[in-house]
């Protein structure tokens, strides 16, 4: 959207808690950083509450005027309230008058009127709202003020009267999950004259303000790059792939818990870490220092390739993260870090940050398109329910990556094994084989392929062959 245009009206409305006020705060904030003079009317908080509100976040509200407007102690008088007139016309007249003083006195840039909810209760009428938010309208235009109204949404009746008279119309909601903190959200409902990106886009109130993730839009990111193979540390594994994973491709390692999703991909990290390339781990389901210990075991020190700013390893906790910031943190890293590979275990984890399965595809599919037109290669793992027999995805992502690798665990000869198979890939031929697999201190190994087995990918295969060519413990 680009910020608010000079010398208009605009309306920022929200349940109360929201941010409306934070936001507002953060505008005059701005206003005063460029020397511009800044009133903020208040008809609902004191001087006081606005002072430790802005406390809490570590501001200091010098260059902005805060003008509390209570009601005129005889207006408060019950014996000076019985007239023939209408005590809400008198108290009408007298906000009006005194908002009208304060900016002839402070003859601001900018100015936050907090709330119309005031104004609407003493107005009592539709048409007297609006005709009061008109006349304010008008007043201020005359003034070349940018205004910023907030309305707290608290009448029992949608009232759209601000909508059409204000030039751009900004809604927070927020949302209470069954499970953790509450989310937020920002919508551009409104803005004339300018196009602005439409949808809900997350946000979250921090100390020191308001931080907006505005909505990915992959189209907007489009850049070139040589898509190049990029092989792992394993050259059986890369066989089977038809030579490795293409540059700017996504894969998905599919598979039950245990069979070495997490491991297989940091073959790739330690790969790409080793051409002097930078990667990224997002972790949702596991804790860092045992994946350190079970990557040491591998042979991959993440722990010094992070000291040295190759890795970025970031624990994610899907309970207090919006898919938003998640999209803004994998930016970061691609943008101000130059990472070329991510790595995102497990998806699983990340659709417990999702309201619904249909917005996970969305999001996903924009941030994969997003990574792909940057040249990243992404590697996601998704945890099947189940360790054998019909085995289903908790949500089916399959058609969004490029490449899909399939891990499986298998009976034979009184044993658990597994065994590795690429069910799809987009961007070349690759090996149609199942092979059984091991991952241990020597890295990844692959046997070959299971041609003595049918049902493998199921996990209860039938033996058909000759005596079978399986691996050995090391």
């Amino acid at each position: 959207m680009g910020g608010l245009t000079r010398s208009r009206v605009f309306l920022l409305e929200g349940s109360p808690g929201t941010g409306k006020t934070t936001v507002a705060t953060q505008f005059l904030i701005e206003g005063a950083a460029r020397n511009e003079r800044c009133l903020y009317i208040s008809l609902s908080e004191t001087e006081e509450e606005m002072r430790e509100s802005a406390y809490s976040h570590g501001w200091d509200l010098k260059g902005i005027d805060l003008f509390e407007l209570v009601p005129p102690e005889s207006l408060l008088d019950e014996q000076q309230q019985q007239s023939l007139l209408y005590s809400s016309d008198l108290e009408l007249g007298e906000t009006t008058r005194r908002i009208f003083d304060a900016f002839e006195r402070v003859r601001p840039d900018r100015v936050v009127l907090d709330s119309l909810s005031e104004i609407r209760l003493l107005a009592q009428s539709s048409l007297r709202y609006r005709r009061q938010i008109l006349a304010l309208k008008h007043f201020f235009a005359t003034q070349k003020a940018t205004v910023l109204m907030l309305d707290d949404l608290t009448a029992e009746v949608a009232n759209k009267t601000v909508h059409s008279v204000a030039h751009g119309v900004i809604r927070l909601e927020e949302l209470a999950p069954e499970y953790g903190p509450e989310r937020r959200r920002a919508r551009i409902i409104k803005y004339r004259g300018r196009p602005f990106r439409g949808g809900y886009h997350d946000f979250v109130i921090e100390t020191g303000g308001v931080r907006m993730f505005p909505r990915l839009v992959s189209a907007e990111h489009k850049t070139s790059f040589a898509r190049d193979v990029l092989t792992s540390d394993s050259a059986e594994l890369d066989a089977l792939l038809g030579g490795g994973v293409e540059r700017g491709s996504s894969v998905l390692v599919l598979g039950p818990a245990g069979t070495g999703k997490s491991l297989l991909t940091l073959t790739f990290v330690a790969a790409a870490v080793a051409r002097g390339e930078r990667a990224a781990m997002f972790i949702f389901d596991e804790e860092i220092d045992l994946l350190f210990d079970r990557a040491k075991g591998l042979g991959i020190d993440m722990k010094a390739m992070t000291d040295q700013g190759h890795l970025f390893v970031e624990q994610v906790d899907a309970s207090e993260l919006s898919p938003g910031e998640f999209s803004q943190r994998v930016r970061q890293c691609v943008e101000t870090h130059g990472v070329r590979t991510i790595i995102v275990d497990s998806l699983n984890g990340y659709q417990a940050a999702m309201p619904e399965e249909k917005a996970l595809i969305l999001h996903m599919h924009e941030l994969l398109q997003y990574l792909n037109r940057q040249g990243a290669t992404t590697f996601l793992t998704v945890a099947q329910h189940g360790l054998v027999g019909d085995m289903k995805a908790p949500v089916d992502v399959t058609y969004l990556a490029d490449t899909v690798v399939l891990l499986r665990y298998f009976e034979a000869l009184g044993r658990v094994r597994r065994a590795i198979s690429i069910i799809k890939k987009r961007t070349g031929a690759h090996e149609d084989t199942i092979r059984e697999y091991r991952i241990g201190s020597f890295g990844i190994r692959l046997g070959e392929p299971l041609v003595g087995f049918q049902g493998v990918l199921r996990g209860v295969p039938t033996f058909i062959g000759e005596t079978p060519k399986l691996l050995e413990n090391e």
